[in-house]
């Protein structure tokens, strides 16, 4: 059963109106589960399963913007191998950022599941994205945190919004701020049918000021809604 808007916006502590954004959230929702439920062209499995990440500065805090790693980043190894399913979700969900994507003329999307580590570590991995390369992985500790918004919410599930990133650091905000082309980010948690449980986010950045309004929201929040129903 599909999380509603209003449970979603208290869950996520979002000051929205529901009513304005009822109707087309609902409508997006329709239309993402009809893509989710046609068949899905898969080509070759591999380019959804490994993806080009950046190298990460040598005290791992920070990725060292449009320099690529050699390596590429393997999701069959979070997930313990491939398999027909995690292969169909990674499918709708790389199809549903694409259409999230287009829907809000958004520079940078980003789909996070968390997940624990062999090591016993939880994190955050990156599943399906849209935009420039970035980092695969964000650690879910207070040290961190304390720096990233996006372990911020994958730990406490309040959803947040900067539409001024210049000022907000200028005025000592803490930020993982690797791209300096990111002037506004909605980092906003994904939850379980179980609501007390946070199961991810979704991360979105746009290269100007104040990009985040009534015009971007609708498809951001129909697919958080929407995504938990295909995470692996």
């Amino acid at each position: 059963m599909t999380m509603q808007l209003k449970q979603y916006l208290k869950l996520a502590q979002l000051q929205l109106d529901s009513d304005v954004f009822d109707k087309p959230v609902t409508n997006y929702i329709h239309e993402f589960h009809g893509i989710a439920s046609k068949d899905i062209p898969i080509g070759n499995e591999a380019i959804l399963y490994s993806y080009e990440i950046p190298k990460i500065s040598l005290d791992g805090s920070c990725s060292i913007f449009n320099t690529p790693d050699s390596e590429y980043y393997d999701l069959a190894e979070i997930f313990g191998g491939r398999n027909q399913n995690t292969t169909h979700k990674l499918a709708i969900l790389n199809t549903l950022v694409t259409q999230t994507a287009i829907a809000m003329s958004v520079d940078w999307l980003g789909i996070y599941q968390r997940r624990t580590k062999y090591d016993g570590s939880d994190v955050l991995v990156k599943l399906a994205y849209w935009g420039a390369l970035s980092r695969a992985e964000f650690p879910l500790t207070e040290e961190f945190a304390a720096q990233s918004n996006n372990s911020t919410v994958g730990m406490n599930g309040v959803a947040r919004i900067i539409n001024d990133i210049p000022e907000y650091i200028k005025a000592g905000g803490p930020y993982y701020n690797c791209d300096s082309r990111v002037k506004a980010e909605a980092c906003l948690p994904l939850f379980a049918r179980s609501p007390s449980r946070i199961v991810g986010i979704v991360d979105a950045e746009a290269w100007q000021t104040d990009f985040f309004s009534n015009k971007t929201f609708a498809p951001l929040l129909a697919l958080c809604i929407v995504v938990p129903e295909f995470l692996i």
